[in-house]
């Protein structure tokens, strides 16, 4: 849910004898950016300070997004080198950064999670755990720990907490995993699963200690829980079976623990029964087709006045980049990009919309030479906020826009907004209107299933993925964002009750929309996704009444990994008969 520019952090780090938080401190920051802010010598005394591992919208850079460095020298005093050689050097702990970055120590790569452009991946939810031998360390001088961080949009930068750095320890040398028969933790037919707990001490001490278990529903509910000793040899390890039977369809988490008096570990994993016999019923309002029908009379009565510029800076001798403005609903001005082939003949088209409080760039676009390609903004993101421009960071927030008048609420233009893309890439001599696509994740996926529904005649093809805005009653339950947001508006509006709260979301929510859709749909979750919990993504899959796949990836949060964005292309293809 991020802008397309990147974000250096370059962090001269103090380090102080505190185990319990050796970061401690001010960090230098400045916008802009230069590699030479990685190097100790570089003179940062006109820089600002902030806070590591709070977000620096919320320390004077509200809405900034850009490159940006944050410095902090330090001298790593040389009483931690007997420990840290002991197991093995030093752990930076930088606890989670928005997007993505690649760290440095004195220059040096010590890790990275997710990816730069052009090929960006996500990885804001990530833990950052990075190791640091002790000969890469510069003892009694100071050192530089540099963090290179891609911002999308939204919140950017370390975030989560304090960070720190400390000897690696005992607990660094156990190791717990869960080994399930499904590589993708999905049981598919039946209500029992084993799960296999593998504990490992690489260390040269023998353990004695207590190992738990605990397995708790989506909603909450503990459907485990078991505490018995456990010796660990050094240099050991040893498996614990966990059988669960009668279990109801749905998701789960299991949270292992090891502990002992020198050292405790934890595992967090989590797994799948019969998701596609998960209940959560349609629960539409009575006149749910016809506010539908009532909001495309609407914007078919709005003159779309298609404007293309094209941008001579990003096209290429085989592909042009335009801008493309329109008006949408409520004559609204929305705008997106749009790739065409140079060469004449008639083309599929795909259709990118996008995630909250995203900005859809060219750059992020599907990119090739035998595909009309339309990235957009709708209502309110990106360059589509000439009209509506609300707020994602304070109430009220873009969710709550409108929500006292269904007919004014922002997701029923911003759906429309979906239709007329739809409209414009039908209105182009170069699409071949049997080949439309559209794809999005979070809330994209669930502008892609509503597109795919309110477009049912129009569209071969939906890829949601993780998709957002699905069965609210239940979202509110399983989740705990967005749920605060209408929690906190509900206190601020007691007028607005919550049946009239669920009954305004039930006209968009893309589980009462699923049915309509006629196009196969291949969607994508993530087990661990706490932003848009699989629940909910299967309340809206299990609707659809059409040929339909999914691929679960077990340890992905709201980020999915790299390669499923070439898995999901190569489907389409397929689907395509490309």
């Amino acid at each position: 849910m991020k802008s397309h520019l990147l974000f250096w952090f370059i962090a001269f780090i103090s380090l102080q004898t505190n185990a319990q938080n050796p970061l401690q401190g001010k960090w230098k920051f400045t916008t802009g950016d230069n590699l030479l802010y990685a190097q100790p010598a570089f003179d940062d005394s006109g820089w600002k300070e902030l806070e590591a591992g709070i977000l620096w919208e919320n320390q004077g850079f509200d809405g900034y997004d850009g490159f940006g460095w944050y410095r902090f020298k330090a001298t790593i005093p040389s009483s931690l080198k007997a420990n840290a050689a002991k197991y093995g050097g030093l752990i930076l702990d930088l606890q989670k950064i928005d997007d993505s970055d690649e760290t440095f120590l004195n220059g040096v790569l010590i890790g990275k999670h997710g990816a730069m452009p052009p090929n960006y991946v996500s990885a804001y939810d990530e833990d950052r755990r990075y190791a640091i031998p002790i000969d890469k360390i510069l003892w009694d001088q100071e050192n530089t720990i540099a963090v290179r961080v891609y911002d999308l949009t939204g919140g950017g930068g370390i975030y989560n907490g304090p960070v720190s750095l400390q000897s690696v320890g005992l607990s660094d040398q156990l190791k717990i995993s869960v080994d399930y028969v499904t590589s993708d933790h999905i049981v598919r037919s039946g209500n029992s699963i084993s799960l296999t707990v593998v504990i490992k001490n690489n260390s040269d001490e023998n353990l004695e200690g207590t190992l738990s278990a605990e397995i708790v529903s989506d909603f909450k509910e503990q459907v485990y829980s078991k505490k018995e000793p456990l010796v660990l040899r050094k240099r050991s390890g040893k498996k614990h079976t966990l059988s669960l039977t009668g279990l109801a369809p749905g998701f789960y988490t299991a949270r292992i623990e090891f502990k002992t008096n020198l050292a405790t570990i934890r595992s967090y994993t989590a797994f799948g029964i019969e998701p596609e016999h998960i209940q959560s019923p349609v629960d539409s309002q009575y006149d749910f087709e016809n506010y539908w029908k009532r909001a495309k009379k609407e914007l078919a009565a709005v003159d779309p006045q298609y404007k293309l510029t094209k941008i001579d800076s990003l096209s290429t001798p085989t592909r042009n980049t335009y801008l493309l403005e329109m008006r949408s609903l409520g004559n609204v001005l929305i705008r997106g990009w749009y790739n065409e082939p140079v060469k004449p003949g008639k083309y599929p088209a795909l259709l990118h919309v996008q995630g909250y409080n995203t900005v859809m760039i060219p750059e992020w676009a599907y990119q090739s030479d035998d595909f009309a390609v339309l990235a957009l903004n709708v209502r309110g993101h990106g360059n589509s906020r000439d009209n509506l421009a609300p707020s994602f960071n304070s109430m009220p927030s873009y969710l709550l826009t409108q929500l006292h008048d269904k007919e004014q609420y922002i997701y029923r233009g911003a759906y429309m907004d979906t239709r007329r893309a739809v409209d414009f890439l039908f209105s182009r001599p170069m699409v071949d209107t049997t080949k439309v696509v559209v794809e999005g994740g979070s809330q994209g996926g669930a502008l892609s299933i509503a597109t795919a529904a309110l477009n049912n005649d129009r569209i071969r093809l939906c890829m949601p993925d993780v998709p957002f805005l699905s069965d609210f009653p239940h979202y509110f339950v399983v989740g705990n964002w967005p749920g605060n947001e209408f929690k906190a508006y509900q206190e601020m509006h007691p007028e607005m009750g919550w049946d009239k709260i669920y009954e305004t979301l039930s006209y968009i929510d893309i589980k009462n929309l699923a049915p309509w859709v006629k196009a196969p749909v291949l969607m994508a979750v993530g087990l661990k996704d706490e932003t848009c919990p699989p629940h909910i993504n299967f309340a809206a899959y299990n609707q659809l009444q059409v040929q339909k796949e999914y691929v679960v990836y077990p340890e992905a949060g709201h980020s999915l990994p790299a390669p499923w964005r070439q898995i999901k292309y190569d489907w389409m293809r397929k689907q395509l008969g490309m």
